[in-house]
């Protein structure tokens, strides 16, 4: 009994595991069924459930992680949406913040906005920042937009009005109109959404919520009662981009909080793996059959931000994608994974993504109908993967098909050979990823010396050697089922939710009752969120977003649990400069220090993991119960004949010296020819460089 299931569903594979009583794990892996993202969960979930011996009337959570949502915002699959604003502003998502990600470049291409010009209406109404009426909201009007809205057979509307979430009032007197005339249509608001300063954003935001609500309301309710068909009648809790689990109401009213919900298990995941080796400098390395995941684990907790971008059309540059304004895990994913798709560019070199192959067709070697060369199959090529051992259910590898793909996209353009084409492959995408860690710890102000590198996902542990020795690291953990890492990851998930709202005022003329009432406010919401999954006991964590007067964006000051009272401005311009000073190196005198956005987070505690202290090993692994490889080594730039090994057959404090591949059954370990792997206690891989 109280056996739990996480479910992720990727790009190219949908990752189940199921936890039981005891603590073990059962895992595995089926390729995504894009048209119906259930039905793969579904068929998984009875393939493990009969492994473990669960019945899944038995089961007590099932906690599922999608990217149905991000998909939908990039590929532009989502419901036909309406949006209506303030008048003067109806182009305010396609006029951004008329800033240019790429300055110099005459013939920029902005990103195309989710809503398009005809779609877009305005209603006479306006408010100050304040929230007080400047513009009386205008009835008629706004009865005329909605006839055009049922005329034209809108699916959805997005609803943001100006300075709406200092005072949503005519936002939910629209709301309330809408729904009277068309209870049909889903209706969002922006207040409710993302009740933040910056128009752009928060247009943007709900626009997002809206177009992706209709999908992701009848995709979750399609999946609760399919569930409960197969008598897995548990409730259904989704994680958000925040990190935290919520019921699958809450994620149907607000379904943009899914967007990254994926790899925020990932990131999770990680975190409890510091905190179980005592590792509180981490780089988390998940790697997937769509994309890459890095992000920066400090003091046993992930990084966040309050907002991110989807989409980005120009790689690593801010701006060239969609804000939403949002809690959510900071990260960097790039197009590259195992399923990335290698093309020749016109200048003649290889690049990587952000096209995927995904599991239809998939990369060539799946001969599954894929031609184009992929990741995986320049691992095939490379001797990394085989299909002796890769371990994907249903699917036998062809190398013929990879070699063939390969050379066909690379090695005939450039005129090499197939297997220098491969190596050119699996160096652009480690180049690739190493790249996106620097720029990461670059944008969050650190240096990666003395990082423990984690890695997980199918690809993570098959690249991970190879990042380790690019960013100079000098610890490389690959956790027991890294292959899965990311469902794992959801069931180390607590209950919590971000509540988030601007208020602005300074710290000469600090409202100390607007700002006790603001936060009192967003802790009721985010218990009430949180409240709907659990009754464990909760941690209530505040934060505030301050900035000097005169400048654009803001940092993040810890708040305490003490209300505000008449100390409040000296103590929160105190808290202000040291954390100014820890970001910038020194402070600046003399200048008003403004409060601009305010946020409460609530979660239930967890069980702090148990303690493993990581140790060098002490006896050579057993010899090899497989034939030795022949594989390349990118370090000696040769081909070596590499070790074969089984991770089951591996014992406690086991040695395994490089050339080696260590085999499991849903993901490959690499040790190049310079490196010493060593089994830990809780079964995990710790690899290191050798002495010498």
């Amino acid at each position: 009994m109280n056996a739990r299931i996480g479910a992720d569903v990727g790009g190219t594979f949908t990752d189940i595991v199921i936890e039981r009583a005891d603590a073990s794990l059962h895992s595995t892996k089926v390729l995504t069924t894009h048209d119906a993202p259930e039905r793969g969960i579904l068929d998984g979930i009875s393939q493990v459930a009969a492994e473990a011996g669960v019945d899944l009337s038995e089961v007590k959570q099932v906690i599922h992680g999608t990217t149905l949502a991000t998909n939908a915002l990039i590929e532009r699959r989502g419901a036909r949406t309406a949006l209506v604003t303030t008048a003067g502003f109806r182009d305010v998502i396609e006029t951004r913040t008329e800033s240019r990600f790429e300055q110099y470049d005459i013939d920029i291409v902005l990103p195309t906005p989710l809503i398009e010009r005809k779609d877009r209406f305005t209603v006479t109404e306006r408010l100050n920042a304040r929230g007080e009426t400047l513009v009386p909201f205008d009835e008629a009007e706004a009865q005329s937009v909605i006839a055009t809205i049922a005329a034209g057979g809108y699916e959805s509307v997005a609803v943001g009005f100006l300075h709406s979430y200092r005072n949503p009032v005519n936002e939910e007197r629209f709301r309330t109109m809408l729904r009277a005339e068309l209870a049909d249509v889903a209706v969002s608001i922006s207040s409710e959404v993302s009740p933040q300063m910056r128009e752009y954003e928060r247009f943007n935001t709900v626009c997002a919520n809206a177009y992706v609500q209709p999908l992701m309301a009848s995709y979750l309710v399609r999946l609760r009662d399919e569930l409960a068909e197969r008598g897995a009648t548990a409730p259904l809790y989704l994680i958000h981009s925040g990190g935290g689990l919520m019921s699958v109401e809450s994620a149907a009213a607000f379904p943009v909080r899914l967007v990254e919900s994926g790899p925020a298990g990932g990131a999770i995941f990680a975190a409890d793996l510091a905190h179980r080796y005592g590792r509180d400098r981490v780089l988390s390395y998940d790697m997937g059959g769509t994309t890459a995941k890095i992000s920066l684990i400090e003091d046993f907790t992930p990084q966040t931000a309050k907002t991110f971008e989807v989409d980005r059309s120009a790689r690593f540059k801010k701006g060239s994608g969609m804000p939403i304004s949002i809690p959510v895990i900071d990260m960097i994913e790039i197009g590259a994974g195992g399923g990335s798709i290698a093309s020749v560019d016109s200048l003649g070199q290889i690049r990587i993504g952000p096209r995927s192959a995904g599991s239809e067709p998939g990369p060539a070697a799946y001969d599954l109908g894929g031609t184009e060369a992929t990741v995986t199959d320049a691992n095939i090529v490379l001797g990394r993967l085989h299909p002796d051992t890769f371990g994907a259910p249903g699917i036998q590898l062809s190398p013929e098909r990879a070699d063939d793909a390969i050379h066909t996209a690379i090695a005939v353009p450039l005129a090499m050979d197939t297997h220098a084409g491969a190596i050119g492959i699996a160096e652009v995408v480690d180049e690739n990823m190493a790249n996106a860690a620097r720029v990461h710890a670059v944008e969050n102000g650190r240096d990666l010396a003395g990082y423990t590198l984690i890695a997980f996902g199918g690809g993570g542990p098959l690249h991970a050697s190879r990042l380790l020795d690019k960013l100079g690291l000098d610890e490389l953990i690959v956790p027991p089922d890294a292959g899965v890492g990311s469902a794992v990851g959801f069931l180390r998930a607590p209950f919590a939710y971000e509540a988030v709202r601007s208020f602005y005022t300074t710290t000469e003329e600090f409202d100390v009752d607007g700002a006790n009432t603001v936060l009192d406010e967003l802790a009721a919401e985010a218990m009430a969120f949180v409240r709907e999954g659990t009754d464990a006991e909760l941690v209530v964590e505040r934060q505030v977003a301050m900035r000097y007067k005169g400048q654009g964006w803001e940092i993040p000051v810890r708040l305490s649990d003490a209300p505000f009272d008449g100390m409040a401005a000296e103590l929160l311009a105190a808290e202000f400069t040291k954390a100014y000073q820890g970001f910038f190196g020194r402070a600046i005198d003399d200048l008003t220090i403004e409060a601009v956005s305010w946020s409460v987070r609530v979660a239930s505690v967890t069980t702090p993991p148990v303690p493993v202290e990581l140790q060098d090993g002490r006896e050579p692994a057993p010899a090899t119960r497989r034939d030795g490889r022949h594989v390349y080594d990118s370090v000696i730039d040769d081909w070596i004949t590499a070790t074969v090994v089984d991770r089951s057959e591996l014992a406690e404090l086991a040695v395994v010296s490089g050339p080696a591949i260590i085999v499991e059954s849903q993901t490959t370990t690499i040790i190049g020819v310079h490196h010493v792997a060593a089994i830990q206690p809780d079964g995990s891989l710790r690899v290191t460089r050798r002495a010498s």
